[in-house]
């Protein structure tokens, strides 16, 4: 914990840890106070509406009051711990208020609120604003002593002790100083304290977090097969109907050239004509971008191959792989690749470029390299921040060495399986 860790640094008392641990304890009332208010005001009218069954819904409610509560206070959290807490509850299986009711009765993260809501609203705050007060409030007013006392008044410390006289004052500003300093080491290490037991009894089980992480990987390979397949409508629609029509319009144009006269008609149809024709071929490197016919057909090394040959540089081949993928592996390795070659002919300065792939214990190995001046920066706008987002949506891991001078290689592991047999795949190997 962060907070635990800036009490031991040299110059704590000159950071910002002391101001933030006594906001800290300070707001704890917000939520303490509310809760207690709120709790002891439904009890009280739901008590009272219990014998005519109206009150029965009031009281049930209480079962959820630690929800709001519990994500109030692991968002307050971030004072003092910048580390965040997990919410442990689990997305409802439908919509709808009974299916949210009926899923949170069901967890006990819920009654585990409850209980952290209850001792919140009864202990924790109360306890918070006193250590606060014992911390901050009596060295404030042993400072500020000589103020009233300079008028002919006085300042009274706690019941029973005032300061009334200047020498009085004068000697309560080291005492003040003192008592500030372990003051502010009181108050965080009372900030850790709490923050402690908040983390340990709002965060998500190790059930829990097992249950939230298979929760997350679903919902993520759900949103790449929901990706690819868009991708690939998107491809299948540009290639049977815009292209289809650009290829008639272009098909029209040549006809109507050979029935025109030379003559400033024919002028225009022919330069239509070559405008069809240009914007038909940068409509099929749009479509090949957007998902390769080679690559659903033949799989991803033949997808590779294809890659190289268009690339602006030579590219070496080393490619070890026999059988099909599954279809966003070998999207992801594929886009990839086309990425770092496109990188290695804007940036690199490269002669020459290769690439390895392989498979081996349930993970895809990628390695692109290239002979150039290397200093690939992932933050200077390379594309490679990218790339990690992209493997990262399937767990894949990707490494980089460009040191100044080169070569730089760009090393990819995705995890996958065993790949399929197929008839439509097969491995190649270029020099």
């Amino acid at each position: 914990m962060e907070v635990i860790t800036a009490l031991r640094r040299r110059g704590f008392l000159a950071s910002a840890w002391p101001w933030r641990s006594l906001a800290y304890l300070v707001t704890s009332s917000v939520p303490g106070a509310l809760a207690l208010t709120i709790v002891a005001a439904v009890l009280i009218v739901g008590g009272t509406l219990a014998s005519a069954l109206v009150g029965l819904p009031m009281l049930a409610a209480l079962a959820f009051a630690g929800v709001p509560v519990a994500a109030f206070e692991r968002w307050r959290l971030r004072l003092v711990d910048t580390e965040p807490v997990a919410d442990p509850h689990r997305v409802p299986d439908g919509p709808g208020v009974g299916t949210w009711l009926a899923t949170r009765v069901r967890e006990p993260a819920t009654w585990r609120e409850l209980g952290f809501t209850v001792l919140l609203a009864t202990v924790l705050w109360p306890m918070d604003l006193a250590v606060a007060a014992a911390g901050a409030a009596l060295p404030v007013a042993l400072l500020t002593a000589w103020m009233p006392v300079l008028s002919g008044g006085r300042r009274g410390l706690a019941p029973g002790v005032a300061v009334h006289s200047p020498a009085q004052a004068l000697a309560a500003l080291p005492a003040g100083i003192i008592l500030l300093a372990a003051g502010a080491y009181l108050i965080t290490a009372a900030a850790a304290g709490r923050a402690a037991l908040t983390r340990r009894l709002l965060s998500p089980r190790p059930d829990e977090a097992a249950r939230l992480l298979a929760e997350v990987t679903g919902s993520r390979a759900r949103l790449v097969n929901a990706f690819e397949a868009e991708r690939r409508r998107i491809e299948r629609d540009l290639h049977d109907g815009a292209q289809q029509r650009l290829v008639a319009i272009a098909t029209s144009l040549g006809l109507a050239l050979l029935d025109l006269p030379p003559g400033p008609a024919a002028d225009h149809v022919a330069h239509a004509h070559r405008q069809s024709r240009l914007a038909l071929t940068e409509l099929r490197e749009l479509i090949h971008g957007i998902h390769p016919q080679v690559l659903t057909q033949h799989g991803l090394a033949a997808a590779l191959q294809d890659a190289a040959d268009r690339s602006p540089l030579p590219v070496d081949l080393a490619l070890d792989l026999t059988g099909r993928l599954p279809a966003p592996v070998e999207a992801t390795g594929y886009f990839i690749v086309c990425e770092a070659l496109a990188n290695i002919a804007r940036h690199s300065d490269a002669d020459r470029a290769w690439i390895t792939l392989g498979h081996r214990a349930g993970t895809l190995l990628l390695e692109i390299g290239d002979d150039g001046v290397g200093g690939a920066d992932p933050a200077g706008g390379s594309g490679l921040t990218g790339l990690s987002d992209r493997l990262a949506v399937i767990g894949g891991v990707l490494t980089l060495s460009s040191p100044p001078g080169g070569p730089t290689v760009l090393k990819v592991e995705l995890p996958c399986p065993e790949p399929v047999p197929s008839a439509s795949s097969s491995p190649k190997t270029a020099p």
